[in-house]
C-alpha cells in the first residue's frame, strides 16, 4: 500500500502548513458556497452570482491599489452591488438582468483601470493574476479566520430564514401568500450571496468565483430534487473537487519536464465541470431507459 500512496501524495503533502491552510479554508469556503449557491440555482440567480464574482475585481483591485487585503474590497464591492441590484430587480424583476448587465458593465470598466493602475505602480509582481485567479495557497493564516468568520455569517443567514428562503425560491407567489417577507428574505439572500462569492474570489480568483459557487447545486440539484439532499451532496461534491484540486496542484511540482506547479484553482474548476458533464450525461441516459409515466 506505500507505493501507491507515495504515488498519489508527493513528499511533504502531510507536513506542509500551507497544505493544512489550503486543506481547511478550501473547505469551509466549498461549503458555503454549496449552500448559498443550492438556494442561487433555484431561485435563477446564476448569473446575478456571476455578475457579483465578476465585479469583485473592482473591488480587489481597489483594496490591492490602497495596500488593504483585496478580501475586504471584495466583501464590499460585493455587498454594495447585491444590494443595488436586488433592491432595482425586486421593483421591476423583468429588468433584473438589464440591471445586472449594467452594473458588471461599469464596474469591469473600473476593473480595467484599476488593474492597470495596480501593475503599473506597484513593485509587487502578479498583482492581476492574483485578483483574477488567486489561489488557495497564497491564502496568509491571518486571512483564516476572518474567512471563517465571514463563512459563519454567510451560513448564519441560511439557516436563519432556510425555510422562508426554500419557500420563496420554489414559488415566490406561494411564499407571499403565506406571508413571508418576499423582499426582505430576497436580500438575506443577496447579503449571503455575497459573501460566498467574496470568498470564493479570495481563493480561487474573482473570475473563476463562479464555478465553485453553481457547479456543485448544479450537479447536485440533477442528481435529486429534494433542496435538503442538494444541499449535502453539493457541499460534498465542492469540498471533493478542492481537496482533489490541491493534491493534484501539489504533485504538479513534481512533474516533469518543468517543475513549476499548475493553478490550484485551474484543477477545482475543471473537476467541477467535469463532474457536472458526468451528471449530466448519467441522468439523460437514465431518463432515456426510463421516462417518466404521464399522468401519474
Amino acid at each position: 500500500m506505500s507505493e501507491p500512496v507515495h504515488a498519489l501524495f508527493e513528499p511533504g503533502f502531510f507536513s506542509s502548513s500551507t497544505v493544512h491552510s489550503a486543506l481547511v479554508v478550501g473547505a469551509v469556503v466549498a461549503v458555503v458556497t454549496a449552500v448559498v449557491g443550492t438556494f442561487t440555482v433555484l431561485r435563477s440567480q446564476a448569473f446575478a452570482g456571476h455578475s457579483l464574482g465578476e465585479l469583485g475585481t473592482t473591488g480587489g483591485s481597489a483594496a490591492y491599489l490602497g495596500g488593504v487585503n483585496p478580501l475586504w474590497g471584495f466583501v464590499v464591492i460585493a455587498v454594495a452591488s447585491g444590494g443595488i441590484i436586488e433592491s432595482l430587480g425586486v421593483r421591476r424583476p423583468r429588468l433584473r438582468d438589464l440591471t445586472t448587465g449594467l452594473v458588471l458593465g461599469a464596474g469591469l470598466g473600473l476593473a480595467a483601470l484599476l488593474l492597470y493602475l495596480d501593475t503599473t505602480s506597484s513593485s509587487t509582481t502578479g498583482a492581476s493574476v492574483t485578483i483574477l485567479f488567486g489561489s488557495l495557497f497564497t491564502v496568509s493564516s491571518n486571512d483564516a479566520p476572518v474567512i471563517v468568520a465571514l463563512s459563519a455569517a454567510a451560513l448564519g443567514l441560511v439557516v436563519l430564514c432556510y425555510r422562508m428562503l426554500l419557500l420563496g425560491s420554489l414559488d415566490t407567489d406561494l411564499a407571499a401568500a403565506r406571508g413571508v417577507p418576499v423582499r426582505l428574505v430576497g436580500f438575506a439572500h443577496v447579503l449571503a450571496l455575497a459573501l460566498a462569492v467574496s470568498l470564493a474570489a479570495a481563493t480561487i480568483g474573482a473570475v473563476l468565483s463562479t464555478a465553485l459557487l453553481v457547479g456543485p447545486p448544479a450537479a447536485a440539484l440533477r442528481m435529486t430534487k429534494r433542496p435538503s439532499t442538494a444541499l449535502v451532496a453539493s457541499a460534498v461534491v465542492g469540498v471533493a473537487a478542492t481537496w482533489v484540486g490541491i493534491l493534484l496542484a501539489y504533485d504538479s511540482y513534481y512533474w516533469p519536464p518543468v517543475h513549476r506547479g499548475w493553478p490550484v484553482s485551474f484543477f477545482i474548476v475543471t473537476l467541477v465541470f467535469v463532474f457536472y458533464v458526468v451528471v449530466d450525461l448519467a441522468t439523460s441516459i437514465r431518463r432515456r431507459r426510463h421516462p417518466p409515466v404521464r399522468g401519474r
